[in-house]
This record gives structure tokens, C-alpha cells and sequence, in this order.
């Protein structure tokens, strides 16, 4: 109540209010959420988060089911495999890791100091508008650990009569994987994929620490969270950033709708 539920409906209140903090809010109806439309950072923000979303997502659950399927081959230590791909999952976020990597994708870092040995030159990533988001996205990919564990906790619970029967009337790898695993894996692929679109939307630390919080370079990284931060707490404009938020809520509310709408024309429930 005092934690969630509160804020919840103040913020919806202050949505339709200046207020700054600092003076009591005034009511100015939806004039927010019009100066939203005329805003060009917050289009940025969101095409920044949206790239982020739609590029990361798919590749880190690509790559979870992919070491997922690996894993689920029997082979030995598996605990200590699964706790070593796991690690970076609780890490990804942290801001000791964002500093690392921006290290390793400075100009002088490790990145470039491999490409080196090859006789390339690369770019100073993390200041490059044309790279750095892509160097959160490998972040993101990164922390795959997470669904990967789901993935193989799911692969776990796939009969291997169905895998037998298909390889005896002569089915490839390939057609069984297409068969038999997607098609039985697909509510934990489905598990995933909303949980790692709420997590992308939501993404502040990575933008936040990358850039010191400036969004940059050339508004690269400007993520909606980060943005909506800085309109609340660097320019005191709370009401504008709970109109964020609000608007924030009803884009996750929206992919999540579609997505479950989608899910009876590829999810199948064995029972």
C-alpha cells in the first residue's frame, strides 16, 4: 500500500498536473501529454528504446535457447556451466559491469586492442553515435543466462520417446528441432519473450552509466526511462515525467496485449 499502491495513483494525478517538487500541483488537464507529441527528445527516446528492444530481445533469446541446447546434451560439470552462463544475468544491470564494459569498448580497451592484431582500426565505441547503442545491445545479448536456464529447464521436460520416433521414421535434426522442440517449447518461449520486452522497455542503468548520464553520445543512448529520470529529477518537471510513465505503462500494456492475442497461432499447450 504505502510502496506501490499509493504511488501508483499519485503518479496518475501528477500526470495531469505541473508540479515541481517544490510548489503544489496545479491541474492543466492533458497538456502533458500534447507537449509529448512536440517533444523531439522524447521521439528520440523512443526510437532508442525501441531499436534496443526489437534487436536484443530476439538475439539474447536466440542465443539462451541455443546454449540452452548444449547444455541439455548430458555433458559433464553441467552445474557449473549453468552457474557460469547464469553469472552475467544477475550482473548485466549492475552499474560495476556498464563500467567494465565501457572499458572494454573505449578506444584504448580490449576490443580494439584485438582488432589491432588484425590490422583494424575501431572506433571509439562508446562515444560513436553509430556504435553505441550497439555496444549495450551485446550487453543485453550478454545476459542471456536468465531465460537460458528456463530454456533448459524446459528441454528438460520433452519426452525422449518423441525424439526417438521421429530419428526411426527418419527425421533430421533439423526437422525434429522444428517438430518437435519449438512446438513443445513454445510456452517457454513465450514465458521469455514477455518477460524480456517488459525488461527492455524498462532499461535505465545501462544508458544511465554508459554515458554519465547524459543519454549520449548525440542522444544515442537516450533511453524513455533515462529520459523520463531527467525531466523528474534534473529538471523537477514531475508531472511531465508521470505522464511518461503512464505513457510508458500503456506501450508495455499494448505489445503485451498483441503478444498474447498472437500467442494461440504459435504457443502449444500439450494438454
Amino acid at each position: 500500500m504505502l510502496f506501490t499502491i499509493v504511488p501508483f495513483f499519485a503518479s496518475l494525478y501528477l500526470a495531469f498536473t505541473d508540479y515541481n517538487l517544490l510548489n503544489p500541483p496545479e491541474w492543466i488537464g492533458l497538456a502533458n501529454f500534447r507537449d509529448m507529441f512536440s517533444d523531439p527528445k522524447l521521439l528520440q527516446s523512443i526510437r532508442v528504446t525501441f531499436t534496443y528492444t526489437f534487436v536484443s530481445v530476439p538475439l539474447s533469446l536466440v542465443a539462451a535457447l541455443l546454449v540452452a541446447m548444449v547444455l541439455n546434451r548430458g555433458i559433464k560439470a553441467l552445474p557449473v556451466y549453468r552457474a557460469v552462463f547464469y553469472l552475467p544475468s544477475l550482473l548485466g544491470a549492475s552499474v560495476a559491469v556498464v563500467l567494465l564494459w565501457r572499458y572494454i569498448f573505449g578506444f584504448d580497451g580490449i576490443v580494439n586492442a584485438f582488432l589491432g592484431w588484425f590490422g583494424i582500426a575501431g572506433p571509439a565505441w562508446t562515444s560513436d553515435p553509430d556504435y553505441a547503442l550497439t555496444t549495450l545491445i551485446i550487453l543485453h545479448i550478454w545476459t542471456f543466462g536468465a531465460p537460458m536456464v528456463i530454456f533448459l529447464a524446459g528441454l528438460r521436460q520433452i519426452p525422449v520417446q518423441y525424439y526417438e520416433a521421429a530419428a526411426v521414421d527418419g527425421a533430421s535434426k533439423w526437422r525434429r528441432f522444428v517438430s518437435i522442440t519449438l512446438p513443445l517449447l513454445s510456452p517457454i518461449i513465450f514465458f521469455n519473450l514477455i518477460q524480456s520486452l517488459i525488461a527492455s522497455f524498462q532499461t535505465f542503468t545501462q544508458g544511465f552509466v554508459m554515458n554519465n548520464g547524459g543519454g549520449g553520445p548525440a542522444n544515442s543512448t537516450l533511453f524513455y526511462n533515462l529520459y523520463l529520470y531527467q525531466q523528474g529529477f534534473n529538471q523537477f518537471n514531475m508531472g511531465y515525467a508521470s505522464a511518461m510513465a503512464w505513457t510508458l505503462l500503456v506501450i508495455i500494456a499494448c505489445f503485451t496485449a498483441v503478444t498474447f492475442f498472437t500467442a494461440k497461432y504459435w504457443v502449444y499447450y500439450e494438454n
